[in-house]
């Protein structure tokens, strides 16, 4: 018998505790190279990564995207924010991509695998989508890092539509950029964990 099992709405999820977040202290935002092989030298040590990437969001039907802007990958501890206007740090980027050594698990990554694809133009490796194992574990078919969250912690994953929708090209990140970044793949590190236990 094939059974579904059920995925919290949003009423349930609202009356859950609030999952605890990275703070500051354990984002680090990565601009040139040598700050990303520092980074890459610290993930090397992880056989797993959360990951994710932000783009500039276009609002207009004919605008092409030219992101990722960012590239976000976290352990259980701490997360590394990378922008990619340096090239130097572009490259580092792309190799970590396109390493199969190390599986990097998110939500909903078809769209950022086609534009790495185009502006690193690296193949990405041991990218790990979320929502396979869900769906492989008789959920519906788009769990979400919200609804996972909620299902295997039973806590409440705050996600801002300020910073989703704010402009991830800015040289200067803000701090909520940062938090909501790095949060999006330190939450995929611990989904990804628990799922593996």
């Amino acid at each position: 018998m094939n059974t579904t099992l059920p995925t919290p709405g949003k009423e349930e999820i609202a009356l859950l505790p609030e999952f605890e977040r990275l703070g500051l202290d354990r984002i680090v935002l990565v601009t040139n190279r040598a700050q990303a092989i520092e980074a890459s030298a610290a993930l090397r040590d992880h056989p797993a990564w959360g990951f994710d990437t932000e783009s500039k969001p276009t609002f207009l039907k004919e605008q092409v995207s030219d992101g990722p802007h960012i590239v976000q990958l976290a352990t259980l501890n701490r997360a590394w924010v990378f922008q990619l206007h340096d090239t130097g740090c572009r490259d580092v980027v792309a190799g970590l991509l396109s390493t199969d050594a190390h599986t990097k698990a998110g939500f909903g990554l078809g769209d950022d695998n086609k534009r790495i694809r185009s502006k690193l133009a690296v193949e990405p490796a041991g990218v790990l989508e979320l929502n396979a194992i869900f769906r492989a574990r008789g959920y519906r078919k788009d769990m979400g890092v919200k609804g996972a969250v909620a299902v295997l912690f039973q806590q409440r994953f705050i996600k801002s539509k300020k910073a989703a929708t704010s402009n991830w090209a800015n040289a200067r990140l803000s701090e909520a950029q940062l938090v909501y970044a790095a949060n999006d793949a330190y939450a995929a590190a611990r989904v990804f964990a628990a799922l593996r236990v």
